[in-house]
């Protein structure tokens, strides 16, 4: 199956950071995160498919703790969109 990527950025506070990344992490397109301040990266990790449970809860710690000492941020997220014009599989 061939795929595409695409990048979108959008700024949230240092308080929502947390809670974006979470509903990022929910909707399963995701593949890349990036978190920066300004021009700087301040944390970047990959979102595969199988991170799940203990491998992802000390991501979240991370992101938790970088959220507490950022007023506003920048999330660039790398997501996947499967091509359209693809057949899925015969039915």
């Amino acid at each position: 199956m061939s795929e595409q990527t695409f990048k979108e950025s959008f700024k949230v506070a240092g308080t929502q950071l947390l809670d974006a990344v979470k509903k990022l992490v929910h909707e399963g397109n995701v593949r890349r995160v990036v978190i920066k301040q300004g021009d700087q990266i301040i944390v970047e990790f990959p979102l595969t498919v199988g991170v799940i449970g203990t491998v992802l809860a000390p991501i979240l710690a991370a992101i938790g703790a970088v959220a507490a000492m950022l007023k506003e941020c920048t999330l660039e997220v790398e997501r996947v969109k499967d091509k359209p014009n693809e057949e899925k599989g015969a039915a």
